[in-house]
């Protein structure tokens, strides 16, 4: 299924039993609330994946039983996040013959790749594959920064086709479509930059709260894309607090709380993270319940775009 690159997509949460193995069920109803929401893709095993503790089989089960899942409504991308180039090419290899769609990528992990080498790497990695490909650009967190130089150098592979816009600076939105036109899409990676973002041209939202406030989170980018960007705004300012949950080392526990809150997850997460506890899970639940309980009434976004 050819992926555009376009919308919202969830960075989905993989949901765990007690005993530490994969609660498919849980992750079924979460999965189906965001079909049914409308999002335009599923992204499994990123950082709200928690897929650096995720085993090669676990990946095969997420992304197969997503693709049966979906059944061909929005397509499937999977994270790669590996530490030599040789392991990345394998993750993309199993990756195409699980049944996923496309690849969101980020620079080698661990190691702080020169600029040169990162270009490399990804360049090696996209040449192995003909699945297309989102770098995802988040130096912030990576400590490794792809530059609009390096993306120049990386576009010469045409299955390169967008980037995860992380770097916290709204304005790089304008300085990459300045530069590559409709070459490469851009999608924010920051819930709390997402609405600004989008009026600045971002393609798409790659998007955290939407695990557990998928209509919300669709509502906002349906209505910005129409130009009713007051209405847009209105629901913003509510998510705000919710949205400021994502930017935090601890924003799976956060995540995950707020899906238990709206009933499409659980909280249970994958040593060494843990349950949030004491005073800054009150803070949390404080905020969700907030949330909770002035959920805004939503407009009927699912037509707007057809009266645009």
């Amino acid at each position: 299924m050819k992926v555009q690159w376009e919308g919202v997509m969830p960075a989905v949460t993989t949901k765990f039993n007690e005993d530490d193995t994969l609660d498919l069920k849980m992750f079924r109803v979460n999965i189906e609330a965001q079909i049914e929401a409308g999002v335009h893709g599923i992204i499994l095993g990123g950082t709200l994946g928690e897929a650096s503790t995720l085993t090669d089989d676990e990946k095969r089960i997420l992304i197969q039983e997503t693709v049966q899942i979906v059944n061909g409504k929005i397509p499937v991308i999977i994270n790669i996040a590996e530490q030599s180039t040789k392991d990345a090419i394998l993750a993309t290899q199993k990756a195409k013959e699980y049944g996923a769609s496309g690849l969101m990528m980020l620079p080698p992990m661990r190691y702080k790749a020169t600029d040169y080498e990162t270009v490399v790497y990804f360049k090696e990695v996209a040449q192995s594959t003909d699945l297309s490909i989102m770098i995802y650009n988040n130096p912030i967190d990576y400590k490794i920064e792809v530059t609009l130089d390096m993306l120049e150098e990386l576009l010469v592979h045409d299955n390169i086709q967008a980037v995860k816009e992380s770097t916290r600076d709204t304005s790089n939105v304008t300085r990459i479509k300045n530069r590559f036109g409709t070459r490469l899409k851009v999608l924010c990676g920051v819930d709390t930059l997402a609405l600004e973002s989008i009026l600045m041209g971002a393609d798409g939202w790659v998007a955290g709260l939407v695990c557990a406030f998928p209509a919300e989170t669709m509502a906002i980018h349906e209505l910005v894309k129409a130009g009713r960007t007051q209405e847009a705004i209105e629901i913003y300012r509510w998510f705000l607090p919710l949205l400021e949950l994502d930017i935090s080392p601890q924003l799976v526990q956060n995540i995950k709380l707020a899906e238990v809150g709206t009933g499409i997850g659980t909280e249970t997460v994958r040593a060494p993270r843990l349950p949030l506890q004491g005073a800054e899970r009150a803070r949390v639940l404080n905020i969700i319940e907030e949330g909770l309980r002035t959920r805004p009434t939503l407009p009927d976004y699912k037509t707007v775009a057809q009266h645009i």
